[in-house]
């Protein structure tokens, strides 16, 4: 567990202090976008915040690759080498998106072209710890891989709307599944707790925590398109290598549950987005527009019009981001009954708390009559 600490610490504070340069960088040089008519803030900020993660990511990587800790990960450079070219690739397309605004089909393009790249060099689902199941054939797998890893960038993306929202989301769900890869492999590889899942995820969440400080509200700068797709990259990736590091004959439970949690926990993370996503598809082909056109009707949009604050909306994302995950979570050491009845006592304050604007107005509505 240290190493991976380390490896936390070293990608927050190279991810903060490459934040602070891009920040400084940006308004010298004003890469300020002007505001859209969808945007919650007033003020220009830059928004090229995800050059800093990217940063952050790839010294970390590299610092990772120095210390003999990680040997076993990185015994085969090829899957390393891929996950850096498509962090990369997508972070740069993210950026000319940020500045120039490019068509969504360029940017959809490249995000296949990213997936495409961790698929075609074996950063794929192979099989899953459900009796040794294998994923298909070759081709199945990279088509599902890609798919997945598209769906997963775009889900973040879709939710960065407000100050704070995308990093603290991931940080909290990517936290959650780090402790799951982490005690998966003590089961698995007792005498070797390092593997690539559980290395991306640490990763992840030293780049969240040192990118959150400036991008807190009032956010100083964000992470732009760059970051969010690269944040669902990795995601999707650490998701992806569970299925290849682990033996899956290996897993031992007493009840099933537990050996879905490589398919429960990616999407118990992401259900928030992946419903933002799924209904901005739905309500913007149902008008006749692009899927990916941008408007004002996002999940976190709606809390601001239920009467949140810009801080109240995301402590929303927040909440539910960890009671879901860590339900998810607890399914690997509790019978799901028991996990039910937790979740449903977690839920109802955050229940409370969500629609607690909406109460309140009918309350004061009520005294006024």
């Amino acid at each position: 567990m240290r190493a991976y600490l380390l490896i936390m610490a070293v990608a927050a504070v190279v991810t903060f202090a490459a934040t602070f340069l891009t920040l400084k960088l940006s308004r010298k040089h004003s890469i300020m976008p002007e505001i859209r008519e969808r945007d919650v803030h007033t003020d220009p900020t830059p928004r090229i915040g995800g050059l800093a993660m990217l940063v952050g990511f790839l010294v970390s990587l590299a610092v990772a690759a120095s210390l003999g800790w990680f040997r076993s990960v990185f015994d085969d450079p090829i899957h390393i080498l891929a996950i850096a070219a498509a962090a990369t690739l997508i972070a740069v397309i993210g950026v000319l998106d940020d500045i120039l605004d490019l068509d969504w089909t360029i940017k959809l393009a490249g995000q296949f072209m990213a997936a495409g790249i961790l698929a075609w060099q074996g950063v794929q689902i192979v099989s899953l710890p459900i009796g040794g199941l294998i994923i298909g054939s070759y081709g199945v797998s990279i088509i599902v891989t890609i798919f997945v890893t598209v769906l997963v960038m775009n889900a973040v993306n879709f939710i960065d709307g407000l100050d704070g929202l995308v990093a603290g989301v991931v940080l909290i769900g990517t936290g959650v599944f780090f402790l799951y890869t982490y005690l998966l492999v003590q089961q698995t590889s007792p005498t070797n707790y390092f593997n690539l899942a559980s290395l991306i995820s640490a990763i992840v969440i030293g780049v969240t925590l040192g990118f959150l400080p400036l991008n807190w509200h009032k956010a100083k700068i964000f992470m732009g398109d760059s970051g969010a797709m690269l944040l669902g990259l990795l995601m999707a990736t650490s998701a992806l290598a569970v299925t290849g590091q682990v033996d899956p004959a290996a897993v031992s439970s007493e009840v099933l549950a537990p050996a879905f949690l490589p398919l429960i926990l990616p999407l118990a993370i992401l259900l928030l987005p992946l419903l933002d996503l799924t209904l901005a598809v739905l309500r913007r082909m149902r008008a006749g527009k692009s899927p990916f056109a941008a408007d004002r009707k996002h999940i976190h949009h709606k809390l601001q019009d239920f009467g949140h604050s810009h801080i109240g909306s995301v402590m929303v994302f927040y909440l539910w981001t960890t009671v879901i995950s860590l339900s998810a979570l607890a399914l690997l050491f509790l019978p799901e009954g028991v996990v039910v009845a937790l979740t449903v006592a977690a839920a109802i304050p955050v229940l409370t708390y969500t629609v607690w604007p909406v109460l309140e107005r009918r309350r004061k509505r009520a005294n006024a009559k």
